[in-house]
């Protein structure tokens, strides 16, 4: 049997986090290994457990949802954060996935998608739903497009730079989703050599993780 997916959810309502785990039951390869009631709560409990990807309320109390995020992903980076909020905000949007979130879900989304998220982030990085996410955040960085010149900055604004033929293609396909596994596959290199590509473009734009480098080919026009 596959190694099943560790959840946490952080949420000030029982009734809501019951929701959820009652949604998530029927999934045998996910397994709800902790509940928080805020985020102070939720950093204290990762003291002594780390789940792989933790359902994230905005507002609570203590510490935030804002604030439980930036503290996660310094601590720990490699465990995925999905936002799952009342607030359909861009500005939301942006900032958290700018500060590591790696996706963005209503607490409307059909329990389906809420599943999708969190196999698609545990298995690639981030998850953007077609209805919220992709369309507000094209919107709200297509805003600012025109500030960026066409060449390559970093997300620091402040260092030119070049990326190679290989390096965009690499980035486009991160861009589509595509794991490690299936750009090694599309391309025809080891996928020792891709994560080698990737960490390199996320040390040229400066970016934190994946979401950064989606928000980078945004911001640079280099998908649509």
């Amino acid at each position: 049997m596959a190694e099943k997916i560790k959840v946490a959810i952080a949420d000030d309502h029982k009734i809501f986090r019951s929701g959820v785990i009652n949604t998530l039951t029927p999934y045998d390869n996910i397994n709800v290994v902790f509940e928080a009631e805020d985020g102070e709560h939720l950093l204290k409990i990762m003291e002594e457990q780390q789940p792989d990807v933790i359902l994230m309320d905005l507002k609570m109390p203590n510490m935030d949802g804002i604030q439980a995020t930036i503290q996660v992903k310094e601590r720990y980076p490699d465990i995925k954060v999905i936002i799952l909020t009342m607030y359909e905000d861009d500005n939301f949007i942006v900032h958290l996935v700018e500060n590591g979130a790696n996706a963005y879900l209503l607490k409307n989304a059909e329990p389906e998608e809420i599943y999708e998220a969190i196999c698609t982030t545990y298995e690639k990085g981030f998850y953007f739903s077609e209805n919220v996410n992709l369309a507000l955040l094209k919107k709200v960085l297509h805003k600012n497009k025109q500030q960026f010149k066409p060449t390559f900055r970093n997300n620091a604004g402040n260092t030119e730079l070049q990326l190679n033929d290989r390096e965009k293609e690499v980035l486009q396909l991160i861009c589509n989703e595509c794991t490690t596994q299936e750009i090694s596959e599309k391309i025809f290199l080891s996928p020792r050599t891709v994560e080698g590509i990737r960490q390199k473009l996320l040390e040229k734009t400066s970016a934190k993780n994946t979401v950064g480098l989606v928000i980078y080919a945004f911001r640079n026009g280099l998908i649509e």
